[in-house]
């Protein structure tokens, strides 16, 4: 059997370990079927994206470890993840994962909050009297 390679995707607070090797096409998140993690179809496609992509969707099989952030930073992590991961695997990838912008990571993040504000940009209320 051909080694398993691995690959890191990062989101907001999310990290995600992923682990790609030949197979059926079985997607597993934190030991559950991704369908069953990410319950919107949305996010199950976002998973999907760089596979679909790459037209390699029933050829391996992928494990994620998902931590911190929530489902959405998750997902998108995981999406990054395996596109790195699939790169391991053929680096004839690259010129389409890179076309469809699967292989930038997403640099936004929340801001910091300030001092004097409520929240990052919100100030407290002023009033004259």
């Amino acid at each position: 059997m051909e080694k398993q390679k691995n690959a890191v995707g990062r989101r907001k607070e999310a990290v995600t370990r992923v682990f790609i090797s030949k197979g059926d096409g079985k997607i597993t998140v934190n030991n559950k079927d991704y369908k069953t993690y990410f319950p919107l179809v949305y996010l199950q496609n976002q998973v999907e994206a760089p596979l679909k992509t790459a037209d390699v969707l029933g050829k391996f099989d992928v494990i994620i470890n998902a931590e911190g952030g929530g489902l959405k930073g998750q997902a998108e992590a995981a999406k990054l993840g395996i596109a790195r991961a699939l790169l391991e695997v053929n680096p004839e990838f690259r010129p389409v994962l890179k076309a469809a912008g699967q292989l930038k990571r997403d640099p936004r993040s929340v801001e910091r909050k300030k001092f004097g504000h409520k929240k990052a940009r919100r100030s407290y209320q002023f009033s004259k009297r």
